[in-house]
């Protein structure tokens, strides 16, 4: 009896381990074929580049063909990157450069741009020809502060019903409008009237 009771714990003791080691490899990553979450490099640098020739390139450099490892001793010779810049031509051409400068650069030109893209968007103040002063104040003010961050702004007077016959007016207060703004802009197009709206452009001066 005691001897049945000591094998059944064996083997109960052995059941526990092997269930265990199956769960501890189920949880291990799976290296070669898990998703890759981080980004592909843009370029091949360094020893990852798989060419056993290429043209090498850069500054102060001139352009041979060499193998490989020479243009790796190169740019270890200056302290930089060998960076597989045209992967397609015969040889690969490989650049000796700084490669996280030039990482950095291009995302500075990037923002930039975008930022550049943004200022294109035009910003609209509307008006109308009963508005009170107070309110003429206040979108004043937006349309200072939008100059200020660099957008066009048109500003838009809108003749509802009978006031399109004070259009004459609504062309002077638009006018009046703008010489409210001359500091922070100027105007970029005249008053122009499209149905029922009158319109008027200003663009940023620029920045001294």
């Amino acid at each position: 009896m005691c001897i049945f009771a000591a094998q059944k714990f064996i083997n109960k003791v052995f059941t526990l381990k092997r269930k265990n080691l199956i769960t501890v490899q189920n949880n291990r990553p799976n290296k070669g074929f898990g998703p890759k979450n981080k980004k592909e490099a843009q370029h091949r640098i360094n020893n990852h580049i798989t060419a056993q020739v290429v043209r090498v390139v850069g500054d102060n450099i001139e352009p041979k063909i060499v193998s490989l490892r020479e243009a790796l001793s190169i740019a270890d010779e200056y302290g930089l990157d060998l960076v597989e810049i045209s992967p397609q031509a015969n040889p690969p051409v490989c650049k000796v450069m700084d490669y996280q400068k030039y990482l950095y650069e291009q995302k500075k030109k990037l923002k930039e741009i975008k930022a550049n893209s943004a200022k294109t968007e035009i910003k609209e103040i509307r008006l109308s020809p009963q508005i009170s002063e107070h309110d003429v104040e206040f979108k004043c003010n937006h349309a200072i502060r939008f100059l200020q961050d660099g957008y066009k702004v048109k500003i838009i007077m809108t003749f509802r019903g009978r006031s399109i016959i004070y259009k004459d007016n609504g062309e002077l207060e638009l006018l009046k409008f703008a010489e409210r703004l001359q500091d922070y802009g100027k105007v970029d197009q005249m008053p122009v009237l499209t149905g029922r709206n009158m319109t008027i452009l200003m663009v940023p001066k620029p920045k001294k």
